[in-house]
């Protein structure tokens, strides 16, 4: 008999504590929340169903559709262990070939290597006879291009803070020998206001410094020169024009080069003419002219564009610290972190010594899965706590300079009438 799927909505907590430490192996016998999951996959009829209507899958339950592809699409999901919403990818295996199997491979590799906060995190891979699911973060805000379309453009202030996390995470990418190939505002999303995560590893790969690539990849309005004009070209130039491209969407509201047809885009492009509206800063103007040059040779690289003046006051986020899936006593000890992931396993029910043989399995493994949801939402707090801090510091500064602003005024018109005074008082 099943176990009623109600029950799940009211985990409880298990194991055990000792002042400061964890014990990791010590669970008490009671039937844990994880257990319980395990028995619904296996036996439950209302789970099964569920599994055949597509409404879930492992330990997710799946909700509405959030967007599609030629062979894939994407729906909201929620892991039952942690009530997290997580983005799951689905692909159908039967409509996928050679190529694309083996983009999605390298997908995956590509996102298990990062950890950053303004990237999104693969959680969990299931595969079933005829499909692939990916558990990927969520991030609920929707997409920049449809933000900026709605506003128009952005005001250089907002798009620096934007484009500053961005530009965060390409570097973290490239420091570890991955190369995007799509950047563009389809792929950046809003974790929440002021708060974007760049995602879309389709079309990623590995590389090694000074390696040539000779696949086009990405969007047309994106892409930079070489990728029109060379048989082969390197990938982070190609991602520094594409950051470029986009900065300029951004600030003015549509992309520099544009043409009806794709051969007529590719002659803009290769001529490398285009226009600032008035109102775009000089600074501006100055740090994309330095993205937007024809010879990738002298392109800005990203430290260029990360000290360039005009994001001279931004805060760039840096990646998260990484943990071990089975952290020492001594960790487990010293770090608030890890305690706070284990306490949260322990009472789900997964001990140390499942964590260790799920190890091997990576990102294929449910216990893993839950691991990495439960290290997001600890790191999303800990971020979160800078965020707000960060937030609360800008808003001294602005209110700072606001203050010597009116304080200037007054002293300027202090002089303004003293002038007019000294001017009557001399014509008397």
């Amino acid at each position: 008999m099943g176990v009623p799927s109600n029950e799940l909505d009211n985990p409880q907590n298990f194991g055990e504590r000792s002042g400061s430490t964890i014990s990791l192996n010590k669970l008490d016998r009671q039937i844990t929340s994880y257990e319980k999951v395990v028995e619904l996959l296996s036996h439950d009829a209302t789970y099964q169903k569920d599994v055949s209507l597509g409404k879930r899958i492992g330990f997710y339950k799946l909700g509405k559709e959030l967007g599609s592809g030629n062979f894939s699409k994407v729906k909201l999901g929620l892991h039952v262990l942690t009530k997290e919403k997580v983005a799951v990818k689905i692909m159908d295996k039967s409509k996928m070939d050679q190529k694309s199997q083996k983009l999605l491979q390298r997908e995956i590799e590509n996102m298990d290597v990062m950890h950053h906060p303004n990237i999104v995190r693969l959680f969990e891979l299931v595969e079933t006879f005829s499909k692939i699911y990916l558990s990927m973060e969520f991030a609920g805000g929707g997409e920049l291009y449809h933000y900026v379309i709605q506003n128009n453009c952005l005001p250089e202030d907002e798009a620096k803070r934007l484009f500053a996390q961005v530009l965060s995470a390409v570097i973290h990418m490239h420091e570890n020998g991955i190369i995007h190939r799509d950047i563009k505002a389809e792929n950046v999303f809003f974790a929440a206001p002021n708060w974007v995560k760049l995602g879309d590893f389709g079309f990623s790969t590995e590389i090694t410094p000074g390696e040539m690539l000779n696949t086009f990849c990405g969007s047309p309005p994106y892409a930079a020169p070489e990728l029109f004009k060379d048989k082969s070209y390197q990938g982070d130039f190609v991602d520094i024009w594409a950051l470029g491209i986009l900065l300029y969407f951004m600030v003015v509201g549509n992309t520099p080069f544009r043409g009806e047809s794709v051969a007529e885009l590719k002659k803009q492009i290769l001529n490398g003419y285009f226009t600032f509206p008035e109102t775009a800063s000089p600074f501006f103007q100055d740090l994309v002219n330095g993205i937007l040059k024809q010879d990738p040779i002298t392109r800005y690289s990203l430290i260029d564009v990360q000290n360039h003046y005009w994001l001279s006051k931004e805060h760039f986020p840096v990646e998260f610290e990484k943990y071990s899936l089975t952290p020492s006593e001594q960790e487990l000890a010293e770090k608030e972190d890890v305690r706070a992931i284990w306490t949260t396993l322990h009472s789900l029910g997964i001990s140390a010594e499942m964590m260790t043989e799920a190890s091997s399995k990576g990102v294929r493994s449910a216990i893993v899965g839950t691991y990495r949801i439960i290290l997001c939402q600890v790191q999303s707090k800990d971020e979160q706590m800078k965020k707000d801090l960060l937030a609360k510091n800008m808003a001294q500064k602005l209110e700072e300079e606001k203050n010597l602003q009116q304080q200037n005024g007054v002293s300027l018109k202090r002089k303004q009438l003293m002038k007019r005074t000294s001017k009557l008082c001399t014509i008397l």
